[in-house]
């Protein structure tokens, strides 16, 4: 539909807006299976036609219509017609639409109405209103029906989910996305100073050479539980504790969604008999990530190709951040209303290693690449 439709003006007489012969609605509830042949809400309703031929109908032949009372007279008149044709303003276009007269249940009279000839579901609702309001309803019906906005119609297609995870994730039990969530600190009382404390971690995070990519940002409520006290204790007034009654204080914090700068790589280390250690020293950030602090010649580690990334990445300002342990993620979790960051004990990752050599174990790490 054109959009001039808007640039119709408003009939005033005696300081009344003038009315005109409108499609309020239709019954089809699947908008999906309209189209521009069928009557839509929004169009006037200018005149209709008996006759069932689409030969060369001019708009002489049409009853013009002024009202619905004069529109409902016409339509019984032509209720045993099979087909007639209506003439409809949608936008700056007249369409003289192909439609079938539709009996509307009422305990007085009979009433009228006109229905889709291609679809017996396609009843319409008719009604006196402005132009303004057409000019509303007119705008919803374009949105749905015109191709540009719908788009194509669309049909499932079957997927090798299994395949795509186990060719395209590094651990099928990776997401590769992670995300930390920001508590308030007491006295912040808009989202506004949590999203700032957010973006400061992340942006000192890749300032100081980790290689993270922003994803989104969101707030999310949190509800306090006596398992996992994210806020700290329930708020009880003096009044409440007389009535034994408790208040439970919501938070709004900010969630932040961050990828690896390109990819996770995963690295297996494999030990040789005899060996005591893996040969990696880790150490952990400010911002609580796990970083491959230097790696032993001739070790497991360098064996694995460790040492050639660690001494590139240093080399171009990044640091070898370890994002997942034998596919458990290492990145911090969140951070509390007490301003502390929650994130996995270096000195536990440690022992767990030592464990590993000690067994003759593989172990394996992810790394943002």
């Amino acid at each position: 539909m054109g959009s001039g439709f808007c640039t119709l003006k408003r009939n005033i007489v005696a300081g009344v807006a003038m009315t005109l012969v409108c499609v309020k609605q239709v019954k089809q509830e699947e908008s999906e299976e309209w189209d521009e042949s069928m009557p839509l809400p929004g169009d006037i309703i200018e005149g209709v036609y008996n006759s069932e031929s689409s030969d060369n109908i001019g708009d002489e032949f049409f009853a013009p219509t002024k009202a619905k009372a004069e529109l409902m007279s016409q339509l019984a008149r032509f209720s045993n017609v099979e087909v007639i044709w209506v003439k409809v303003r949608r936008g700056d276009s007249t369409l003289k639409l192909p439609s079938r007269v539709a009996e509307r249940p009422s305990m007085l009279q009979k009433k009228y109405t006109i229905k889709a000839a291609t679809d017996d579901r396609h009843v319409a609702v008719l009604e006196d209103l402005t132009s303004d309001q057409c000019a509303e309803l007119q705008e919803m019906s374009r949105s749905l029906v015109n191709v540009e906005y719908r788009g194509h119609n669309k049909g499932g297609v079957k997927y090798d989910w299994k395949m795509k995870v186990d060719s395209y994730l590094p651990d099928q039990r990776c997401t590769i996305v992670s995300s930390i969530l920001f508590m308030p600190l007491p006295g912040e009382y808009c989202t506004e100073a949590t999203t700032a404390r957010c973006m400061a971690w992340f942006t000192a995070a890749v300032a100081f050479g980790a290689p993270l990519i922003f994803v989104n940002i969101q707030t999310e409520q949190i509800l306090p539980s006596d398992k996992n006290n994210l806020l700290g204790k329930e708020m009880i007034s003096n009044k409440q504790q007389k009535n034994h009654k408790r208040t439970v204080q919501i938070a709004q914090g900010i969630r932040l969604w961050f990828m690896p700068g390109v990819a996770e790589m995963l690295i297996e280390l494999i030990p040789e008999p005899d060996e005591a250690r893996f040969g990696l020293d880790i150490k952990r950030t400010e911002e609580g990530l796990i970083c491959i602090h230097s790696v032993v010649k001739g070790s497991a580690a360098d064996r694995s190709g460790l040492g050639s990334l660690h001494e590139e990445a240093y080399a171009n300002g990044y640091q070898l951040v370890i994002s997942r342990l034998e596919g458990k993620s290492l990145m911090p979790s969140h951070v509390s209303s007490t301003g502390l960051i929650h994130c996995c004990d270096h000195t536990e990752i440690k022992e767990n290693l030592h464990s590993a050599i000690d067994q003759m174990d593989t172990v394996r790490l992810h790394l943002m690449a």
